[in-house]
């Protein structure tokens, strides 16, 4: 079997004295859609933003235990943070495009590591677009401002954005609970084509969407991990009794 590209052993998280993570062990494999289920407030997004240190921002958040990304530990002191998060990249539940034009979301990341070609740049943009299934919607406005998109091709365009400085990883924390039905069916689609290439770990409430997305399906429960396993196994025979509870719409 192939190696996994993160190991998770042991973790635990806290804010100031609360425990948000108990002893989390878990292996997320390349090319592989892994989602994240479980009732609010389970540790969910917690989880998601150990995976590229997005909680340290947070006063008073602390944790322990091991997450390994291709071998080394993310938090060893010679870790560069900026450099984790240029390889494991992450989207947000709320779209989130900076207030520019298009083309500027696209490059903001590319700039800041130094890239200054403008032939370059404009090669990322266009393939970060498509990559995202944008740019035929937007290839005749890059220089309009990103605000006056639509939520879903606001999110895409999140997407792009963080494909576009060349992740290995991409974390998407609920990318579809603020946008529409039909924008939700395209990022669907959009996660089955980027698979090929990345690896993606989604958050999602929506038990639907995570049958529909994954390849394996993690069930936390209070800041447990209940039960990981094969996505098709999660909702079809799981393992454990709270599983089934909550996958079938008994309690959650």
């Amino acid at each position: 079997m192939e190696q996994p590209i993160i190991k998770v052993r042991e973790l635990e998280a806290f804010y100031a004295n609360k425990k948000a993570l108990k002893s989390i062990d878990l292996d997320i494999f390349p090319n592989m859609v892994t989602a994240i289920i479980g009732p609010s407030g389970c540790g969910k997004s917690t989880f998601l933003r150990c995976l590229n240190r997005i909680n340290d921002l947070i006063p008073n958040f602390k944790c322990t235990g091991t997450i390994q990304y291709e071998g080394k530990n993310i938090h060893d002191k010679d870790v560069d943070i900026n450099d984790l998060r240029r390889q494991v990249g992450m989207v947000f539940q709320k779209p989130n495009p900076f207030p520019k034009s298009i083309c500027e979301n696209i490059t903001y990341g590319l700039k800041i590591y130094g890239e200054k070609n403008r032939n370059k740049l404009d090669e990322v943009v266009e393939n970060s677009l498509k990559k995202a299934a944008l740019w035929d919607e937007v290839k005749d406005d890059l220089h309009k401002s990103a605000l006056a998109l639509s939520g879903g091709q606001q999110q895409r365009l999140c997407i792009a954005r963080a494909l576009a400085i060349e992740p290995d990883v991409i974390l998407l924390d609920e990318p579809c609970s603020a946008i529409d039905p039909i924008s939700t069916a395209k990022i669907e689609d959009l996660i089955y084509q980027l698979k090929q290439n990345y690896t993606i770990i989604i958050v999602t409430h929506n038990m639907q969407q995570a049958a529909r997305v994954s390849d394996k399906t993690a069930f936390f429960c209070l800041g447990e991990l209940i039960e990981y396993d094969l996505t098709s196994k999660i909702f079809s025979n799981p393992g454990k009794k709270q599983t089934e509870d909550y996958v079938t719409g008994r309690f959650g």
